[in-house]
């Protein structure tokens, strides 16, 4: 087994290589690169290639701890709130009743397992990941985890990234599906969704930049990580109020994406996405069969948890739309954005054939990744984090 950090991070590396280019040369496509990465590692860790997360092994706790809040950093620069305003109204609207049904649906399921007596003292903390999760994507899981060391607990961690995983493969495909399933129950007239300008996107895994911009934005990233950490301790110290170092992280990098001289740099985008493709493979190195194991009946509670939540956003969303006389591929790409966020929503309109759909799930994607922060951590603080 490889134990020096230099040998594993060329393995991890070499996993996320071998996994994109499993995701866009092979069947395997459908099942997309984030999940992919998660998976060889796991099968990486389990058959003794690389050792699974641990106290001797620092640079999954680097990974955690550093390259995880850049990642966020990153991507959040892409965010451009006027471009939003310009997306049309039904998917915009679908999204947010999206968002509301996602924080209902973990109410629900909060309720029906047992809360705190189901998942124990990090139950609010679990809330919030799944919260976060499902509004805007797993980068919101893995911040909310970061912040209340819900990582120190590898069985639940581990359980929990699986059941989200596994939902979040189950609903694109109940995403693809459901348009032809409830057609024959849609009115005649629906309301089109994308806005008339816009654009069709470029592919969102290619960019080029220069050394300069690279360097901009690395500096901007390393500075935002450590003024919010300096922030968040000395808030706490005046006003004896925790305040999550990635919520401020989170706000700085939302303020700097406004500014045209952040958006004419290049290279952001790409940096977020190995982030946290470097983030997802620890997350495979948690994934270890005896942690799963040890998780013993946590594991179904889990699964009906999820379920529930699932359940609730997705009657919600659908039920939305078809009051509103909304079309059923945008109440599609509407939920996926929230539950597996930009990307996945992108690849869904693809798949739909509706091109017009494309630059709406980007952006809308993008608004979850800052909105599914903040109701991530209001929602720890409600169930009593």
């Amino acid at each position: 087994m490889l134990t020096d950090t230099v040998s594993i991070l060329a393995v991890l590396v070499g996993l996320i290589a071998v996994s994109e280019w499993l995701a866009r040369s092979t069947w395997l496509r459908h099942l997309g690169a984030a999940l992919l990465v998660i998976l060889l590692t796991a099968i990486a860790t389990n058959v003794g290639i690389i050792p699974p997360y641990g106290a001797d092994t620092p640079v999954y706790r680097t990974i955690f701890g550093y390259v995880a809040p850049l990642g966020i950093f990153w991507l959040l620069l892409l965010v451009d709130l006027k471009s939003v305003l310009r997306v049309g109204t039904p998917t915009l609207l679908l999204f947010l009743v999206g968002a509301l049904g996602t924080a209902l649906g973990v109410f629900a399921g909060h309720w029906v397992v047992g809360g705190e007596a189901a998942f124990g003292e990090l139950h609010a903390a679990l809330a919030g990941m799944f919260t976060g999760t499902y509004i805007g994507g797993s980068v919101n899981f893995n911040a909310i985890a970061i912040e209340y060391d819900v990582i120190e607990n590898p069985a639940l961690y581990a359980g929990a990234a699986a059941v989200d995983n596994a939902m979040t493969t189950v609903w694109m495909i109940a995403c693809v599906a459901l348009p032809r399933l409830l057609a024959p129950f849609w009115p005649d007239k629906v309301i089109a969704a994308a806005s008339e300008d816009a654009e069709l996107p470029v592919d969102d895994e290619i960019e080029t930049t220069t050394v300069f911009d690279m360097s901009i934005i690395i500096g901007l990233g390393l500075a935002g990580v450590a003024l919010s950490e300096w922030s968040a301790a000395a808030l706490g110290s005046l006003t004896g109020v925790g305040v999550p170092s990635t919520l401020i992280l989170t706000t700085l990098a939302l303020v700097l994406a406004q500014f045209g001289w952040i958006k004419r740099l290049r290279g952001a985008r790409l940096l977020g996405l190995f982030a946290v493709y470097l983030f997802l493979a620890v997350i495979g190195a948690l994934c270890d069969v005896a942690a799963l194991i040890a998780m013993g009946e946590l594991a179904p509670v889990l699964s009906v948890f999820v379920c529930i939540l699932v359940a609730v956003h997705g009657t919600i969303v659908f039920g939305a739309a078809r009051l509103f006389r909304f079309d059923l591929d945008t109440a599609s790409v509407a939920s996926q954005a929230n539950i597996g966020g930009a990307t996945s929503a992108l690849a869904l309109a693809r798949s739909l054939g509706r091109g017009d759909l494309e630059l709406p799930a980007i952006l809308i994607g993008s608004v979850g990744l800052v909105l599914g922060n903040y109701l991530g951590f209001l929602m720890v603080a409600l169930l009593g984090g």
